[in-house]
């Protein structure tokens, strides 16, 4: 027993060791007083403070938090009320089963095949109106479509783990449809819409092919400036773009999993 128990040990170290080196490697490398090589030649935050001298990675940085941000806030608004739609409203069998893959697509589909149908549909979008030309528009749109699916999933299984007991206990008092929605149903499901929330905000955070597909010539966003810079050379205001994305990710997934903990205990 203690012979498997140190075995789980050392997979779990090694696994973790697997998986953080390389992050750990280039936040490493983003306070190196050296602009080429691997050698160390001394700490230094200068690299951080040229990428607030950097037009273009404010400004890609700017164009990252609006769709982030618009496309998070629509896509959790849709994908509640779909989860609320589809697992309280009693649908039949077959139709209640189409719903689900449909609601599957989007997080099975390669981002591939997901952009290039993006590609597709905005082109006939834009032979009906200009305004779907290639930009933020359509990032906003295309993020949206993806991100409802996931928000989605995470509200449905919050409806499903508390079940419809409350519910009906609150129909039973004569509480009507909307009082019943925003002071029972809404209230239970929020630790699963905020969970969804920071899934599709990470999600379009860091996402690349689908913005690589639908960006325009002013839409650059922080993953589509770091791969463009990356095939130039690595410098270490990549490192250090690339540490603070990955900070802010950490801190939103430490903040979500604090307000989720206090909620569940309330």
């Amino acid at each position: 027993m203690r012979k498997i128990n140190l075995l789980v040990s050392i997979t779990a170290i090694c696994t973790m060791v697997f998986l953080y080196i390389p992050l750990l490697s280039v936040a490493f490398f983003s306070v190196n007083d050296t602009k080429y090589g691997m050698v160390w030649k001394g700490f230094t935050l200068d690299w951080y403070l040229k990428l607030f001298q950097n037009e273009m990675i404010l400004h890609a940085a700017w164009n990252t938090l609006v769709l982030a941000i618009v496309s998070t806030i629509v896509s959790t608004l849709l994908g509640t009320i779909l989860a609320i739609g589809m697992d309280r409203f009693p649908w039949p069998r077959k139709m209640n089963t189409t719903l689900d893959l449909i609601l599957h697509l989007p997080v099975i589909i390669p981002d591939i095949i997901f952009a290039a149908a993006m590609v597709v549909a905005f082109g006939f979008l834009r032979a009906l109106s200009s305004m779907f030309e290639p930009g933020l528009l359509n990032m906003i749109i295309a993020h949206i479509t993806f991100q409802t699916a996931f928000v989605a999933l995470v509200v449905r299984s919050r409806l499903v783990s508390i079940g419809k007991e409350v519910e009906e206990a609150a129909r039973d008092l004569y509480a009507d449809t909307t009082y019943l929605l925003l002071k029972v149903t809404l209230p239970l499901l929020m630790p699963g819409i905020v969970a969804g929330a920071m899934l599709a905000f990470t999600l379009s955070l860091d996402d690349f092919v689908i913005s690589f597909f639908t960006a325009g010539p002013d839409s650059v966003t922080l993953p589509l400036y770091i791969y463009a810079a990356v095939r130039r050379v690595v410098t270490p205001q990549i490192h250090a773009l690339s540490t603070l994305v990955l900070m802010v990710t950490i801190i939103m997934v430490i903040c979500m999993e604090r307000f989720t903990r206090k909620v569940n205990i309330k």
